[in-house]
């Protein structure tokens, strides 16, 4: 029995659920799919690599976003659920950002890399702090939470950035790809919160965090099982 396909099918099923649950505003899809996205994905990482202590730094994300996932389930009933939802993601994001300098090689950049870099966070730190900007009026006594929660996405995103020509290309893509989901997700649930509905908002920012999800998640799978063939092919 194939283990990781028959869980990566549990995964891409309660997605669908969830998704669906948005465009049809069935609660009962909602209650079942969202509670087994990360769960899922979590068991997919773990059946995917061998464990050391780099994937306990993965598995710690997983974990927090599935916390925070269950926490806004219920925000609608009292505010403190959404108060450990942005605690729960905030603590997943400084885990990604702790674990993405682990899932990269230790070889030297060259100039241009470096330049490379310094060209692509230009946008997400301009992106990223332009959404503080518009937030900051309407967040009222969340502002400092709201604001620490900015920061530490951004600089989850550029911990991604970082592994830049430190691991394989299909690696730093999808981790890159999926830290960049991520904070348009977050964005998106931030703007629908505290400025105005977005439509199809639930929709959007379902889509994309679960996308943004699974890219880091199998972009990491991919850095660790590369690094292992190769070290195989010199050994």
């Amino acid at each position: 029995m194939n283990w990781k396909s028959n869980i990566l099918s549990v995964f891409v099923a309660a997605a669908t659920l969830e998704l669906f649950s948005h465009i049809s505003s069935n609660t009962t899809w909602h209650q079942i799919g969202k509670p087994l996205i990360m769960p899922a994905l979590g068991l997919y990482y773990f059946l995917s690599v061998k464990w050391n202590s780099k994937t306990a730094f993965v598995l710690a994300a997983i974990l927090f976003s599935f916390l925070g996932d269950s926490f806004l389930m219920y925000e609608e009933k009292n505010e403190i659920y959404f108060m450990l939802g942005l605690g729960s993601f905030l603590l997943a994001h400084v885990s990604y950002a702790i674990t993405y300098p682990k899932h990269r090689d230790d070889n030297e950049h060259d100039q241009l890399a470096n330049v490379q870099i310094i060209r692509m966070a230009i946008p997400v730190l301009m992106g990223g702090t332009g959404l503080i900007v518009i937030l900051y009026p309407a967040l009222g006594e969340l502002r400092i939470p709201v604001v620490v929660y900015a920061l530490v996405l951004m600089f989850m995103v550029l911990q991604a950035l970082f592994r830049y020509k430190r691991s394989s290309a299909r690696s730093f893509v999808m981790v890159f790809a999926g830290a960049i989901l991520f904070m348009i997700s977050d964005s998106l649930l931030a703007v629908n919160k505290f400025l105005q509905p977005v439509m199809w908002g639930g929709f959007f920012i379902m889509s994309t965090y679960i996308t943004a999800q699974f890219l880091i998640v199998q972009g990491l799978i991919f850095h660790t099982n590369d690094s292992v063939e190769s070290q195989s092919s010199y050994s």
